[in-house]
């Protein structure tokens, strides 16, 4: 659909251009109009164009190591979106799907080449959009790459594991300790009163023998409680590394990406200046 020269009026890297101006690239772009959930592009999909707003919403999404999508994006209208993989020329590495019902300009290298010819500064507006999606892809890398151990752990928690908890709790606090000696004074003044007539006469052997029992059933419940700390701290190592490998891959590829726009952008203001 041939695109009208005057919804660039509020587009911010186009508002500098004058009446001839947004004509001229109201001829060479063309209006795309996206129902609701109409996927726009996918990762792997050729980078060949990018997509301007001019009413609607899309949310860019990328897919993490557990293939859960993250939202890394939600331009809205006058934003822009699909802007790095078409200056790089680089396959996408989102997917791009309208939230609502969308109309959008689409617009390929030679657009911008035109555009950036005409209004050099154009160049640096794209710049700080590419920027804002870096700075929110590397907070999400930070928030949402990491899964919450404790999460984790609780689902791996089987009932064994829940009761050797709440033993080892409970056998390393101030109530189990008090409770204990309440219950050892009381069993020895008994005896001690009762004289002839005592269950347990002194030096309390019974007593003895239930004190050897519940020293052998409670130590290695309390070591089933350490082990699986040791497996929760295991734990939490494997994810924390997760998270910085996949920060230091993500702030890589979009450095690089950063670097190939900005030397593209540079070529051009060259070739403009050259002229």
């Amino acid at each position: 659909m041939a695109c009208d020269p005057t919804v660039f009026a509020d587009i911010p890297i186009f508002s500098l251009l004058d009446a001839d101006e947004r004509c001229i690239l109201a001829e060479h772009v063309e209006l795309r109009r996206f129902g609701a959930r109409h996927r726009i592009y996918k990762i792997g999909d050729p980078g060949e164009r990018a997509y301007v707003i001019v009413r609607g919403k899309v949310d860019v999404v990328m897919l993490d190591e557990d293939n859960q999508e993250v939202v890394i994006d939600r331009p809205a209208a006058g934003e822009i979106f699909g802007l790095a993989s078409m200056l790089s020329a680089s396959p996408h590495q989102t997917t791009a799907v309208a939230v609502e019902d969308t109309a959008a300009v689409e617009i390929d290298r030679t657009d911008i080449a035109q555009l950036l010819q005409r209004k050099p500064m154009a160049g640096l507006d794209m710049l700080t959009m590419v920027g804002r999606q870096f700075r929110t892809a590397q907070g999400l890398v930070r928030m949402r790459a990491a899964r919450n151990p404790n999460e984790v752990i609780e689902d791996q928690l089987s009932l064994g594991d829940e009761i050797a908890d709440k033993v080892a709790r409970f056998g390393g606090s101030w109530a189990f300790i008090i409770s204990f000696a309440v219950v050892l004074v009381a069993y020895a003044g008994i005896n001690l009163t009762l004289a002839g007539r005592a269950w347990d006469p002194y030096p309390f052997i019974l007593l003895n023998l239930f004190l050897s029992m519940l020293a052998a059933v409670q130590a290695p419940v309390i070591m089933m409680s350490q082990n699986r700390q040791d497996s929760k701290d295991r734990l939490r190592s494997e994810l924390d590394f997760a998270v910085n490998r996949k920060a230091e891959i993500e702030i890589t590829q979009l450095a690089a990406r950063l670097t190939r726009i900005e030397d593209h952008l540079h070529d051009i203001r060259q070739a403009v200046v050259a002229k």
